[in-house]
């Protein structure tokens, strides 16, 4: 399998392409509006972008999906409680970064596909695992690929989403931690929304946010 990752626009969001091989189909993961970087990530590996899996509608992981939906023809795939958020990318931009960006092109695509918990989806010879963990978004969801959680902005290196946004809920978010996460093996390797990889395991015993969950 082949990941490939870049920090891009103003908040540093990880975009991940991941591929069966190189040359071949991929999948997007999470789309921040920076339609060159995107780009350049499926490019560096002559990749053919067929869907975007988006694990929540805050901007800076679905304000890019729109344009990568238009230039590519992707179907973009986001969970039906967060439309409310995908509906309002100008407010976003308000509220999270303080700022109007006229020359940002946040356009959402034409429509969505709907994430459902539990789903498996077979894209670009990969079988995805659809889970919902609500708590950062009510629609957030994180994608189990092969041993490998890409866990958005519920689960970082040593941290936790946060939950002061409009939807955000710290119970949600660590009941969703606790029946969806913290179930998975040692062994399955965490990429996250920001900041660095990390595993199972290591949140497990040293995250200060799960202590509560350590025996």
């Amino acid at each position: 399998m082949l990941i490939d990752t870049a920090p891009l626009w103003i908040a540093a969001t990880n975009t991940y392409v991941v591929a069966s091989e190189r040359g071949g189909f991929a999948v997007v993961i999470d789309c921040p509006p920076d339609p060159e970087g995107i780009g350049l990530l499926l490019r560096k590996h002559e990749l053919i972008p067929i869907a975007a899996l988006v694990t929540h509608a805050h901007i800076d992981h679905l304000g890019g999906a729109g344009s990568l939906a238009r230039a590519t023809g992707v179907d973009v795939h986001l969970h039906p409680d967060d439309a409310f958020l995908a509906m309002a990318p100008e407010q976003q931009l308000s509220l999270l970064f303080g700022a109007h960006m006229p020359d940002l092109d946040v356009n959402p695509p034409a429509a969505y596909v709907d994430l459902v918990d539990g789903a498996r989806l077979s894209l670009a010879g990969l079988d995805i695992d659809v889970v919902h963990t609500p708590g950062h978004t009510p629609g957030h969801c994180c994608f189990l690929i092969d041993g490998v959680l890409f866990s958005g902005d519920q689960l970082f290196a040593g941290s936790i989403g946060r939950t002061d946004l409009p939807g955000g809920d710290f119970t949600a978010l660590m009941a969703s931690m606790e029946a969806k996460i913290l179930t998975l093996d040692d062994d399955v390797d965490v990429l996250p929304g920001h900041g660095p990889p990390t595993t199972i395991a290591n949140e497990r015993a040293s995250n200060p946010f799960l202590a509560q969950f350590r025996a």
